[in-house]
């Protein structure tokens, strides 16, 4: 199915683009990495391929990257205002037990600390920060080893803030699933000689979420 044009519009007072249909059996709500807005090309080839499986996507965009609209170039918000932006989009959109939460990177991460406060019926993490790139030790685990909301982890396998070899590590909930995209980076982009493509990966990943946001919207 052919998802519709995307809508610009607002979602409690922040930048939106919608995509998919009008009347959704299931939503998916996707926020940015921490230097790259909503329609960065990985955030547009994601929002569009869910999309066209009649599943509504919603990207928004937290303040901050709003402001660089505008001209200005502020650094990320701090996580408090980051998890108050999730919760009030979270509830403006509604529906949260046919909602499924997440994001790129940074987004992600601070849609996995209100995925169980908020109740959703699941979280998709594109690219999941398990550490700052070089700083293996300073680990953003904590809370996923407790984590009770259904979880779709999208990795790379190189990358350099959770490889495959690092995460196998790591002490996480049985509630986090953990896909591999082969040779992929941060972005989930391999080498040239690793004999698969980007846009392979990618629609690895568009296959997986959309059958993750069925199976825990159902």
């Amino acid at each position: 199915m052919t998802a519709s044009a995307p809508a610009l519009t607002t979602v409690a007072g922040l930048p939106t683009i919608i995509n998919g249909p009008a009347r959704p059996r299931a939503t998916l709500i996707l926020a940015h990495g921490a230097g790259a807005g909503m329609q960065h090309a990985f955030m547009e080839t994601i929002a569009t391929g869910v999309a066209s499986e009649n599943i509504r996507v919603v990207r928004f965009e937290f303040s901050y990257m709003a402001a660089r609209r505008e001209g200005r170039r502020p650094g990320p918000d701090r996580a408090p205002v980051l998890l108050q932006a999730w919760r009030e989009v979270v509830a403006e959109v509604g529906k949260p037990a046919r909602t499924v939460i997440g994001g790129k990177s940074m987004g992600g991460r601070m849609a996995s600390m209100v995925a169980d406060e908020l109740d959703v019926a699941g979280l998709v993490c594109l690219g999941y920060p398990f550490h700052p790139s070089g700083r293996p030790a300073a680990l953003r685990t904590a809370h996923l080893q407790r984590l009770a909301t259904p979880t779709l982890i999208l990795q790379g396998e190189r990358d350099t803030m959770g490889s495959r070899e690092e995460v196998a590590r790591y002490r996480l909930s049985k509630s986090i699933g953990v896909q591999w995209l082969p040779d992929g980076d941060h972005s989930f982009k391999p080498r040239k000689a690793s004999g698969v493509t980007e846009a392979e990966n990618l629609d690895t990943a568009i296959e997986a979420i959309v059958a993750f946001v069925r199976s825990a919207t159902s």
